[in-house]
């Protein structure tokens, strides 16, 4: 039952490999954008909070669609980046990370912001009196307390990419070797006969993926508490 097999070793790795890629590009962003959503009142506030969750509720097949319409071999953003950079993101590696990116973004940002929000803006302004430019009001005193949660969000956002499937099968197919992940090869052997022990062998994997992304998430969610309030 344990012994995993070199095709299943694969999809395992470029599960991991597209969860770390998608999980390490998305970051920035997504404290960007917890920043902008903790910190300031501006016009379109809402709409942008529902557009960074809107995956959450959108059917998977939706969102991989669309990412095919977009950076697709002949969509919008893909032409340009194919015919210009050289850049292709449809049935590859990349565009899986892009999607799983996309997927587990909202889950990335919520802890992120939440973490910003509850942090004495007292010490921020006491940073700006003593003559600190914002920028370094952010990376000294923001981002620092604020770590436990950034690194929250990054381990949430990891475990979801690690588990996605609709959309990432929907932009990138499901290629051995090349986008065939963890989800979408545990979907395979299902329809494989004698593939049940195989897809077992997998959902194990998975589940102690999973379990170890939870565990990680609430001790650095504990950490997060006990820093604000200074444990």
């Amino acid at each position: 039952m344990l012994d995993i097999s070199p095709a299943e070793w694969t999809a395992i790795l470029l599960s991991l490999r597209v969860a770390v890629m998608a999980t390490l590009v998305a970051t920035p962003f997504g404290i960007a954008l917890a920043w902008l959503l903790a910190r300031k009142d501006f016009w379109g506030k809402p709409v942008l909070d529902a557009l960074v969750h809107l995956p959450l509720v959108l059917p998977p097949v939706v969102t991989g669609y669309l990412l095919l319409l977009t950076f697709g071999r002949r969509g919008l953003v893909g032409s340009f980046l194919a015919d210009h950079l050289g850049i292709v993101f449809a049935f590859r590696w990349t565009g899986a990370a892009l999607a799983c990116g996309l997927m587990s973004f909202p889950l990335l940002v919520r802890p992120i912001r939440l973490s910003i929000e509850a942090i004495d803006r007292r010490l921020e302004q006491a940073a700006e009196t003593l003559g600190a430019a914002p920028w370094k009001v952010f990376f000294t005193v923001t981002l620092p307390l604020a770590l436990p949660g950034v690194l929250a969000g990054m381990v949430l956002g990891f475990a979801k990419a690690i588990g996605e499937f609709g959309a990432t099968i929907t932009f990138v197919s499901n290629i051995p070797g090349e986008t065939q992940t963890i989800s979408s090869a545990i979907y395979s052997l299902i329809q494989t006969p004698d593939g049940d022990a195989a897809a077992g062998r997998l959902v194990i994997v998975s589940i102690v993926l999973a379990l170890g992304a939870l565990i990680a998430a609430e001790w650095f969610a504990r950490r997060a508490i006990a820093r604000l309030h200074g444990n």
